[in-house]
């Protein structure tokens, strides 16, 4: 796997914590089969079952579209940049082909659940660039991005350890893949390290486009005495908000906390006496996006390569939100110990 180093990905419109360093990129493969200026060079997304306005992982992506279009004087649209929706997984591969035949330059998959479909499609497409976001296809016509997204969520157990009161959290899940396997491991390590004697609560709705059952999985732990929930699940997701903002708004005596993911979810935990957004794990979807069209437009099409970002390259971590500044330091301590090798922090459950 050959590592690569775009510029710092967590820049693009997220409230970070973190100082965030940019790094320079080292030139790609000579396989592009389409380059040139902003004015004839177009980029599409297929996104994964949630969709764009999910305020989390595809959002985050079609943000990054949208900064890369506002750069280049592009509007959204066949000429410029665009996305496809999938509803449903059995729309992959079609809405692939749409936008091959649509005649995009470069062609990107949002998220793990279309690596099959992009990996067929790719390999009967040859000189068409695509980009696999969270999954790698080994295929010169195609660049993968994946990252540590077990050492952000290992930040999150660390303020979930710090802040809960009732010494019991949750853990809900979008769809059990490998994907969400790492932000589960992360997640239970992180309150570990701190505290192995807090209760975790972990489910999954197998679904990232499920808001209701989100709703119903919360409701569950919060009745069982979690007072602190961080999922991984999407739209799904903004499920959890909803059921923790009800009962805040019922009874703000009871404090309850959420902690967001992918991008800065503070707005989704505005409730009538305040916020409950903890904290958001992030991860510098949109600026990869972003930085993979650039390259590719300027001829360097990063194909056959394999990115992992992960902390030490700025490319994952946690906002501020509401951590006192006692967990921040906390926190801090922990990143750097996991820069550093100090920590290792397990992948997988």
């Amino acid at each position: 796997m050959k590592s690569r180093n775009f510029k710092s990905l967590l820049t693009l419109g997220l409230l970070s914590s973190l100082t965030l360093a940019a790094c320079g990129a080292d030139e790609g493969s000579d396989n592009a089969s389409s380059s040139g200026s902003g004015e004839d060079y177009s980029i599409v997304m297929v996104t994964d079952v949630g969709g764009v306005d999910d305020k989390s992982f595809n959002q985050s992506a079609w943000e990054g579209m949208e900064a890369w279009g506002e750069e280049h004087g592009l509007e959204k649209g066949p000429d410029g940049y665009n996305y496809i929706q999938s509803d449903e997984d059995s729309q992959f591969v079609t809405n692939l082909n749409t936008a091959l035949n649509s005649n995009f330059d470069l062609i990107y998959g949002i998220g793990f659940k279309l690596q099959p479909a992009m990996a067929d499609v790719a390999a009967q497409n040859p000189d068409q660039n695509f980009v696999i976001i969270d999954e790698q296809i080994e295929a010169d016509n195609v660049a993968s991005v994946l990252f540590k997204d077990h050492e952000a969520a290992f930040l999150a157990g660390v303020a979930a350890a710090e802040t809960t009161e009732t010494d019991h959290v949750g853990f809900i899940g979008g769809q059990e893949s490998a994907v969400i396997d790492r932000f589960e491991a992360g997640f239970v390590a992180g309150v570990e390290a701190v505290n192995p004697d807090i209760t975790i609560d972990v489910e999954y709705a197998g679904s990232f486009g499920d808001a209701a059952l989100g709703k119903q999985l919360a409701a569950a732990m919060y009745s069982s005495g979690a007072d602190v929930i961080y999922h991984a699940s999407g739209d799904t997701g903004n499920g959890v908000f909803s059921e923790a903002i009800d009962r805040m708004n019922s009874n703000p005596d009871e404090q309850l906390w959420v902690i967001g993911v992918d991008r800065d979810q503070t707005a989704e935990g505005e409730y009538d006496g305040g916020n409950l957004t903890l904290t958001s794990t992030l991860k510098g979807v949109g600026q990869a996006v972003q930085d993979i069209a650039n390259e590719s437009m300027e001829g360097n099409f990063p194909g056959g390569e394999i990115s992992n970002f992960g902390l030490a390259e700025d490319s994952v971590g946690i906002t501020d939100g509401a951590l006192s500044e006692e967990t921040i330091k906390t926190v801090e301590d922990y990143k750097q110990q996991i820069i550093d090798g100090e920590i290792t922090v397990p992948e997988a459950p």
